[in-house]
């Protein structure tokens, strides 16, 4: 039966990681580009024939290719110098306002330099919609490029790669155009031999607000001054800081706003000063923030970014500054390239901004309609080879097909005839006598061109993020195979059990039937699987597992009751029970006397703590994406005083203190190893509520020095006591007790065995020590906030394992590990976390740390984000100390969530397979016979 078991299992998990890794690979796929820079064919109309994706024509000189491309595009470039200022994390709402109202007075007077010159008429502004993933690299990669990327760029945000697509920057680089570079070192990755000067700085360290700046506009004064560059990107990055630390509404964001507004002021003055040179200076940001600060989903908070164009062509007599003026982030790319005069690059899907080129002539702006239009047609002769643009237009008679547009490739087709025969005909009508007729022919062309240009802009894009069907259904089916194979062999373990005469006895009660909880679990592991279909339900999850949790629960405390009230201690279970607590079996709840009224008391009073706490957690965040901006508890305090959070903190951290100091009262060893952890815990709440007390949010100091430090004490501390304790608690226990009847007639030497209290000891140490250190590290790592859920889920952990060991059956343990699985998921939600990106915590992921490290960052990231189910593991281990369980397979909705359950597992298998083994060891070094050592196990 073993190796069957093993075999059904092995199978289960290897078609599991083959599922998932199908899985991922549907989901996040690697979209088709063409490869190669744009070159002169850009301005020529796109053939019939297939696209060829490497065809170049031969390498001219820079100045050579910079003359062919004006004469190619029939009109000079509108600018010489070009200043890109990414303002990391700014939200167009900050400068613009929102639904054609301006900011607030508070954000208008942060900025009163820009704001001047979106009310002189000076300065276009967009809310520039950025795609998901909103983060930094994928975002900076659309600006330039124009083409949009996918969730997978998530992953190389953190370790970016050199950007080889056709780009805005190579292509300047190519016309002979010098470029100089400060600010996010990103930059620098995606394009390592690009700038002449360059100065980059670690976007990831989010603590710093102040540095990351100054290394920035240090250098303004000498650049401004220099005339030997053409393009200078700065990127700022300490507005993004702010939020990630303080959210929104931090005190320091309006301070850095004007430090950006005096920045732009500085770019401005200096090139008014140059009335030789031409100079385009564009503010943009990468995304948006919520309101927590953080971003990465697809809220409208985090996708809206902004373009600020300042210069002579976007200058009129007459406008609305605070007009909901909208655009594509990717519609940077083909404005900026027709600005210049390049080639809009291969993979653009944006659209050119019309309010960018006033002064251009209307003949001009629609050449410029005209070439964005050529390359978006090369891009869908991409996609569809059969679409031909000579069998959509006939140049004698006008339309060539007139249909009504049944398919895509008509409906193109219809579009662009419309386009090029209007834009043909107001050619003809160029120098009319009737000027009212050429500026109607003109405007019908525009028209038609951006129909055409906005609906294949939308087309490409959801072509570029679909998910090939039969991969995820495959990959799918391959998972549902798993679930039945780890059925098949759960099924065989239980068919195969051999229970002991009291384990029968005991496990009679419950095997007579299926109980509530039992029928309610497995309907509602089967509604969520269901429900991980439907986006909505995936975006709001944390309501499924919050009423999936109470309701459990719930049903528990009905079972309770129920049981208190039948008098459920019968004859049969009052033996079982007393066989339990006989010899080698014991438990913590009952090694002190309880009456039957105290133990049902107990009993009912922890299901209820579990209760009360997870509508206290539920309360807390309103979590998810449709309703965030519901009135929590959370939001109260972040609009509170932060002596009241604080104390909040300081109240949480000496509940935990003293609930462990309890905890050791009831191992009868007062050894000096537990007497060692206790003081090593206490000193490491005492560090905890140093740094709460230390740490000044609203701080304009870069760096904390002092916490810093005292964070990295705690982690020392910390590791140094839990390894002391896992390697030691098996050596300061009774190995083995004595038996005073011989093991037979012949044999006068007593018997020896495994001392099971010694076992209960050692693990319960231990998985104290684990939970308590970690709730420890979470009130350190996690939001302010956060404290008060943090103690509540410890709380829940501890009270679920006093109640399972006060009544062993009531539940079958795999019903037990289910509802703890529970609690972990709905603690997970519950301090604010979601499916998105957004409520990732980047700031607690740099507490302790001076500098960047991806590894280490990364792992305090992980810790922070799987905080409470990491909790309830690591619980797991003390509800072993109490029950003897083995460990059932979990499973989770994200990759990431997986990683969690198998580092949970491995931490309770290393614990109880180290236990045993030296228990084990230092029995068999008495000298036991052969029939003692089976008896081991």
């Amino acid at each position: 039966m073993g190796a069957a078991v093993a075999g059904w299992t092995v199978a289960a998990v290897l078609l599991q990681v083959a599922g998932l890794s199908l899985f991922l690979y549907g989901f996040f796929p690697v979209k088709p580009t063409l490869r190669g820079f744009s070159g002169p064919e850009s301005y020529r109309m796109p053939s019939c024939g297939p696209v060829s994706a490497g065809e170049q024509e031969p390498a001219l000189p820079p100045d050579q290719l910079r003359s062919l491309y004006r004469e190619l595009a029939e009109m000079p470039p509108v600018y010489d110098r070009l200043v890109l200022m990414v303002i990391d994390g700014l939200p167009a709402e900050f400068v613009l306002g929102k639904g054609g109202k301006p900011p607030s007075k508070e954000l208008m007077e942060s900025m009163p330099y820009t704001q001047s010159l979106l009310a002189g008429c000076q300065a276009a502004g967009y809310h520039a919609k950025a795609a998901p993933p909103t983060v930094t690299m994928p975002r900076l990669k659309a600006m330039v490029s124009g083409a949009i990327g996918g969730f997978l760029d998530v992953a190389f945000n953190f370790n970016t790669q050199a950007f080889l697509e056709d780009n805005l920057l190579d292509q300047l680089h190519m016309i002979g155009h010098k470029l100089v570079m400060l600010g996010d070192d990103t930059w620098i990755k995606l394009f390592p031999t690009l700038f002449a000067r360059q100065d980059g700085v670690s976007s990831f360290y989010v603590r710093d607000t102040v540095e990351v700046d100054f290394n920035v506009s240090r250098h303004l004064e000498f650049e401004l001054a220099a005339k030997d560059w053409s393009v200078l990107v700065l990127h700022y990055l300490g507005l993004d800081h702010v939020g990630h630390i303080g959210g929104r509404r931090s005190v320091l964001m309006t301070q850095k706003m004007k430090e950006m507004d005096d920045v732009i002021r500085k770019v401005h003055s200096a090139s008014l000063q140059d009335n030789l040179e031409r100079t385009l200076l564009v503010v943009v940001s990468d995304h948006g923030m919520t309101e927590g600060g953080n971003h990465g989903g697809s809220s409208y908070e985090e996708t809206d970014s902004l373009a600020l164009f300042i210069g002579h062509s976007v200058e009129r007599p007459h406008c609305s500054p605070y007009d909901q003026n909208e655009a594509l982030q990717v519609d940077l790319a083909p404005t900026l390239a027709l600005l210049f005069g390049i080639p809009i690059p291969k993979n653009n899907i944006g659209v050119l901004l019309p309010e960018v080129f006033n002064s251009l002539t209307d003949n001009q702006k629609l050449r410029t309609l005209e070439l964005n239009s050529w390359q978006i047609l090369r891009l869908l002769q991409a996609q569809m080879p059969a679409f031909c643009l000579e069998d959509c237009i006939n140049w004698e008679g006008g339309l060539g097909i007139v249909v009504h547009p049944e398919s895509t490739e008509k409906k193109f087709c219809h579009l662009l005839s419309k386009a090029f025969v209007s834009h043909q005909s107001s050619r003809l009508h160029q120098g009319s006598n009737f000027m009212s007729a050429e500026a109607q022919y003109v405007g019908t062309s525009v028209e038609n061109y951006y129909g055409f240009l906005r609906y294949a802009s939308e087309w490409l894009s959801h072509r570029a993020t679909d998910k090939p069907f039969y991969l995820l259904i495959s990959a799918i089916l391959l998972m549902i195979m798993s679930c039945l194979f780890l059925m098949g062999a759960v099924s065989r373990l239980f068919k195969g059990q051999s229970l002991s005469q009291t384990d029968l006895l005991t496990e009679s009660y419950l095997d007579q039937r299926w109980h509530l909880d039992e029928v309610f679990i497995l309907t509602g592991i089967l509604l969520y699987v269901i429900s991980l279909g439907s986006s909505s339900f995936v975006e709001e999850e944390q309501y499924t597992w919050n009423f999936l949790t109470s309701t459990l629960y719930l049903i528990f405390l009905i079972k309770t009751v129920q049981a208190m009230l039948k008098g459920s201690n019968s004859v049969l279970v009052h033996r079982a029970e007393e066989k339990r607590f006989d010899g080698n079996n014991f438990s913590y709840a009952s090694s002190y006397e309880l009456t039957p009224g105290k133990r049902d008391g107990y009993k009912l009073c922890t299901i209820l703590i579990v209760l009360v706490a997870g509508r206290v957690i539920r309360a807390w965040h309103q979590g998810g994406i449709n309703w965030v901006h519901f009135p929590d508890i959370s939001k109260l305090l972040a609009q509170a005083d932060s002596s009241i959070v604080k104390s909040l903190q300081t109240v949480s951290v000496l509940a935990v203190v003293a609930l462990y100091s309890v905890s050791l009262m009831l191992l009868r060893a007062r050894s000096k190893v537990v007497i060692g952890v206790w003081l090593s815990h206490i000193y490491c709440g005492l560090l905890v509520l140093l740094h709460i007390w230390e740490n000044q949010i609203n701080t304009s100091l870069p760096i904390n020095h002092s916490t810093t430090s005292i964070a990295r004490l705690f982690y020392g501390t910390a590791s140094v006591s839990i390894s002391a304790t896992i390697l030691a608690s098996p050596w300061i226990f009774p190995a083995y007790y004595t038996e005073t009847k011989p093991a037979s007639s012949s044999d006068s030497n007593p018997v020896k065995d495994i001392d099971s209290h010694g076992i209960s000891d050692s693990v319960f140490l231990t998985g104290m020590t684990y939970t308590v250190f970690w709730c420890l590290l979470q009130l350190l790592l996690q939001q302010p906030i956060n404290a008060i859920p943090l103690l509540l889920i410890f709380l829940q952990t501890v009270s679920s394992i006093a109640h399972f060991s006060l009544d062993k059956t009531l539940h079958k343990q795999w019903v037990q590990v289910i509802a703890m699985q529970f609690l972990g998921m709905a603690g997970h939600f519950g301090l604010g976390n979601t499916n998105s990106l957004a409520s990732i915590d980047v700031a607690g992921a740099f507490i302790g740390i001076s500098s960047y490290s991806t590894v280490l960052s990364g792992v305090l990231m992980f810790i922070i984000t799987y905080g409470s189910p990491l909790m309830l593991y690591l619980g797991m281990v003390v509800y072993i100390s109490m029950k003897d369980i083995s460990t059932p397979q979990q499973y989770l909705y994200v990759c990431a969530a997986t990683v969690c359950t198998y580092v949970g597992v491995f931490l309770i298998a290393t614990t109880a397979v180290y236990t045993c083994a030296v228990l084990t060891f230092r029995a068999r070094g008495t000298g036991m016979s052969p029939i003692d050592r089976i008896m081991v196990y």
